[in-house]
Order: C-alpha cells, then sequence, then structure tokens
C-alpha cells in the first residue's frame, strides 16, 4: 500500500529548500570581499582584452554583423 503524504507538509518543505538554495547562491554572489570583486572584474577584464586581440579587425565591426 502507498505511503500517506502529508501535502502541506511536503510543500513546506519544498518551500525550505528553494529558500536555503537561493540563500546560498546569494552568499555566494554578494557575500565576497571587495579584493575579490575587484579580482574577478579583473581578470573578466584581462580575458576581454586578449580575446579582442585575436580579431583582425575591431571587435565593434563583429558587433553589427
Amino acid at each position: 500500500m502507498a505511503e500517506i503524504l502529508n501535502l502541506r507538509r511536503a510543500r513546506k518543505a519544498k518551500a525550505r529548500t528553494e529558500h536555503a538554495a537561493k540563500g546560498e547562491a546569494n552568499r555566494i554572489a554578494f557575500g565576497r570581499s571587495k579584493l575579490e570583486k575587484l579580482a574577478t572584474e579583473k581578470a573578466k577584464t584581462l580575458l576581454k582584452t586578449r580575446l579582442d586581440g585575436h580579431f583582425l579587425t575591431k571587435a565593434n565591426d563583429h558587433e553589427s554583423d
């Protein structure tokens, strides 16, 4: 025979796990120090500059295509 399931408890448990997952994502996104944020931004800029350096024409020319 099937197990009896309380839908209210199941709904609340699901909401708790979703809330916890959202909190974890926010801690990762916003819980960094200013130096960590600056280091990440500097790395992104460096990668974009290196990628743009490999184009034969300017990157702006490619965006209009």
